[in-house]
């Protein structure tokens, strides 16, 4: 079982920055992807940021030079510094871990105001 606690979101003006954390916590052999997704209402879930183990990280076109993917290893941390926000940033942020199954935080909002 594989257990994942979100934090760093919040309220934030336009063009500040936060940076979004995700601890997986319980038993598991390793991490062979990581990821995060935004939902806002209205709208399908969509990958903002992604990393495979051994390969170069994937931004949503919509972020590319603003958002951030890494790791620690061995706190078993996934983070996603966010920089440059701006109002369409605005959702709930989900964390995903795929082990050898997907596994899924419960979400933190992220509001960006003008």
């Amino acid at each position: 079982q594989v257990h994942l606690v979100e934090s760093g979101g919040g309220l934030v003006q336009a063009g500040g920055s936060l940076r979004l954390s995700c601890v997986a916590a319980g038993t598991f052999f390793s991490i062979n992807a990581m990821g995060w997704y935004r939902q806002v209402p209205g709208k399908q879930r969509e990958l903002i940021a992604a990393v495979v183990s051994g390969g170069s990280p994937h931004y949503a076109d919509s972020v590319k030079g603003r958002f951030t993917i890494s790791r620690d290893n061995a706190k078993n941390t996934v983070y996603l510094q966010m920089n440059s926000l701006q109002v369409e940033d605005t959702g709930v942020y989900t964390c995903w871990v795929a082990t050898m199954i997907d596994n899924w935080g419960q979400g933190t909002q992220v509001t960006v105001s003008s």
